[in-house]
């Protein structure tokens, strides 16, 4: 069954997602803002769920159309195959986004694009009431541009949600961005990844199934395993091939630090339902004070921004202190997450890469440092400070 697919994800994820999707062997079509189109089978959609780090979710696409109008919308729906997955008793609710569109009233265009489908469907089935007790197909609108784009939800839960992390710290990562910040640094078999600011775990765990290459969703349901265009063996194959690839002899090492002992506990919960708590060392300290061992290194962490954990005084005395302390672990790369417009200068050198990323829905900047301290000259190195 040949199938258009859109994977969703945060901005800023887009090229790690592409990446990810030409891995599975699938074919990429598209790539926009939070998400990319790519076209496979029903394997593909299995696979995609169980195995993408950086999605957040898996789509199928029935079409898209010009849509100016109320008319045009309710016409394009209309006119795309429902019939094929929808059956008499399904339930197919409606949700959607619309973006720099001439039609812009979501609620107005739920009720357009529900009205559609029934009508579509009636004439298919010869009914005119739907009970919509059976398999739920979640659909999904997209309008860009004046542009809809219909699509029906495979994934369910949201493909962050792993479900290793049932209990989280006060400001969680999203799984998905932990993961992307764990791929950004390139981690090494031969080379020690540390997160001094570890909370519960969320970075550590990823960056251990990453160099595991244990599938983020091995553990997990998926909507479209309901659904009954696809054999449950389809499933059963992925999963199966998907635990045959985890490599279990890594000589990978991650530490997981924090300055609170409590939630510590729950990073050690959170790895062990992960299946990675060999790979993590995790203990008690104080960021500011961790010392350079006598081995390559890697730090990535999501120090607190002053939004939900400290405050803006407090968070800026504490990226001063990294600063000073980070500095002494070089030639260790560092990638720190923020949305903190003054890191730099409050951290005391200039990043030699920044990239913008987003954690939920605040803009933050990935802050690498991978060039010798030593090496960097002083005017590069930070900013001189008023006397």
């Amino acid at each position: 069954m040949k199938l258009q697919m859109v994977a969703t994800c945060l901005f800023g994820l887009e090229k790690l997602l592409g990446e990810e999707i030409d891995a599975l062997g699938s074919k990429r079509l598209e790539t926009m803002d939070g998400r990319v189109t790519f076209e496979g089978n029903e394997y593909s959609v299995a696979a995609a769920n169980i195995r993408l780090r950086c999605a957040e979710r898996i789509f199928i696409k029935l079409g898209d159309f010009s849509a100016e109008s109320f008319d045009e919308l309710f016409e394009g729906v209309k006119a795309l195959p429902w019939e094929m997955w929808v059956g008499k008793n399904d339930a197919f609710p409606v949700k959607g986004h619309a973006i720099r569109s001439k039609l812009f009233s979501v609620p107005d265009c739920q009720s357009i694009v529900k009205k559609a489908i029934c009508d579509r469907l009636s004439g298919v089935y010869g009914i005119k009431w739907f009970p919509e007790e059976g398999v739920k197909y979640q659909v999904e609108f997209f309008i860009f541009k004046d542009r809809a784009t219909l699509m029906i939800d495979t994934s369910g839960v949201a493909l962050h949600k792993r479900g290793y992390r049932p209990v989280s710290g006060e400001a969680p990562l999203r799984e998905t961005l932990a993961a992307a910040m764990a791929i950004i640094s390139r981690p090494r078999e031969d080379v020690l990844l540390w997160d001094p600011f570890c909370g519960s775990g969320t970075i550590a765990v990823e960056a251990a199934m990453l160099m595991t290459n244990r599938a983020p969703g091995l553990k997990r349901a998926f909507a479209g395993e309901q659904f009954g265009q696809f054999d449950s063996s389809i499933w059963d194959f992925e999963r199966e091939c998907a635990s045959e690839d985890i490599i279990r002899d890594t000589a990978f090492e991650v530490y997981a630090s924090d300055i609170d002992g409590a939630v510590l506990e729950v990073a050690r919960e959170n790895a062990k339902r992960a299946g990675v708590a060999d790979r993590i060392k995790i203990f008690e300290q104080d960021a500011t004070k961790i010392k350079k061992l006598d081995r390559r290194g890697t730090v990535v962490c999501n120090p607190p921004y002053g939004e939900r954990l400290m405050t803006v005084r407090e968070v800026e005395e504490l990226y001063r202190k990294m600063g000073k302390t980070f500095s002494e672990l070089s030639p260790w790369q560092i990638y720190i997450l923020t949305s903190a417009e003054n890191f730099e200068r409050l951290y005391g050198r200039r990043a030699d890469k920044v990239r913008k990323l987003y954690n939920g829905m605040i803009p933050c900047g990935l802050y690498q440092y991978f060039k010798n301290f030593k090496d960097v000259s002083p005017e590069k190195r930070g900013f001189k400070r008023k006397s």
